[in-house]
């Protein structure tokens, strides 16, 4: 992970980083390890505006810090998700924002306060802290791991 926000910051400026959080895989094959789960906001730099391109870069960091992509919701190295970019509503063949299952995942909502405490679905209104008052978000613990330590 700490590999990973040093590759965003070729991507623009990291303005915030969550707390790392633990949780128990959701779907996928039997018997994978827990997950590791953060989010970090980017201010990313002008080429990377449209969010395709920027999906794409994202993308290109997965590559290149090793991730593979066989089975769905397997155990992976990295998965990069593009949440929000501002208060676009976008429903593309490419890109759909806000990230269409963000208010169904505690493991992305948690992370998520720590860097936007006020942050509200422009989609649909709804603010990230009430949907995960109203969710189970008992299995997203902190982690202990800090992103400055090995």
């Amino acid at each position: 992970m700490r590999r990973a926000v040093v590759a965003l910051a070729s991507l623009g400026r990291v303005r915030r980083r969550s707390g790392i959080y633990r949780t128990a895989p959701v779907g996928g094959p039997e018997g994978q390890p827990d997950y590791l789960n953060a989010v970090v906001a980017l201010l990313p730099n002008t080429e990377l505006d449209e969010p395709t391109a920027l999906l794409a870069a994202l993308h290109r960091i997965e590559d290149e810090l090793g991730r593979t992509r066989r089975i769905r919701w397997e155990a992976r190295v990295l998965d990069l998700d593009l949440i929000a970019v501002g208060d676009t509503v976008r429903d593309g063949p490419d890109v759909v924002l806000p990230h269409p299952a963000v208010m169904e995942r505690p493991f992305v909502l948690v992370p998520l306060l720590d860097v936007a405490p006020d942050w509200r679905n422009p989609r649909d209104g709804r603010r990230a802290a009430a949907v995960v008052a109203e969710l189970d978000s008992d299995d997203v613990r902190p982690s202990g791991l800090s992103w400055t330590t090995r």
